[in-house]
C-alpha cells in the first residue's frame, strides 16, 4: 500500500511524474545493455568454440556491436537523467 501512496503523490504534481519515468526509462536502458551484451558474449563463446580459426574476427565485431550497444544505453541513461532534472 505505501508504493501506491507513492505513486499516487508523484502523479499529483506533473513534475514527480517525469522525474518516475524519466528513472524507469534510465533503469530499463542499463538492463537493456545488460541482456545485449550478455547475448553477444554468449554467442561469441559458441562461435568460438564452433570454428576457433574465425575468433579473431568474432572478437573484433563483438567488440564493435558491444560498443554500439553501450552508446544506445548511455543515450538511454541521458535521456533518463535529463528526464528527471528538466
Amino acid at each position: 500500500m505505501s508504493l501506491l501512496n507513492i505513486l499516487l503523490q508523484a502523479a499529483e504534481s506533473g513534475a514527480g511524474l517525469a522525474a518516475m519515468g524519466g528513472a524507469i526509462g534510465a533503469g530499463l536502458a542499463a538492463i537493456g545493455a545488460g541482456i545485449g551484451i550478455g547475448k553477444i558474449g554468449g554467442s561469441a563463446m559458441e562461435g568460438v568454440a564452433r570454428q576457433p580459426e574465425a575468433a579473431g574476427k568474432i572478437q573484433s565485431m563483438m567488440i564493435i556491436i558491444a560498443a554500439l550497444i553501450e552508446a544506445v544505453a548511455l543515450f538511454g541513461v541521458v535521456v533518463g537523467l535529463l528526464a528527471i532534472l528538466g
